[in-house]
């Protein structure tokens, strides 16, 4: 009753996260799949995919109408939910470095300019 509250998810991350609901895709070697960005922190990610299929570890997420990329690690998948650990933004307008190239591509094909 008096003991110390058990810390929360929200509790334990090291950077606030803020609702975003914006498009997404997430790409990685055989992989182009919809999604949408919930949250989003310096740190990292949490995604809703467009359908139930399994992340490889390694993915790059990009944000349609931002023209963003983060290069990410999933750290969780739960059905359609996924948690990743992002490492930083990445602009995808102008020169993109090459290891983006296919996330630059893949924002192209879903309508950005």
């Amino acid at each position: 009753m008096f003991g110390p509250k058990p810390v929360s998810q929200a509790d334990r991350r090291g950077e606030p996260r803020r609702a975003v609901n914006a498009r997404g895709v997430v790409c990685a070697p055989g992989v182009e799949t919809a999604c949408v960005i919930v949250d989003l922190s310096d740190g990292g990610l949490r995604l809703r995919l467009d359908r139930g299929a399994a992340l490889p570890p390694e993915v790059v997420v990009v944000d349609v109408a931002e023209a963003v990329a983060y290069p990410a690690t999933v750290v969780w998948q739960k059905g359609q939910e996924a948690g990743l650990r992002q490492t930083g933004a990445k602009s995808l307008r102008g020169l993109a470095p090459a290891r983006l190239i296919g996330a630059r591509d893949a924002w192209i094909r879903a309508g950005g300019r």
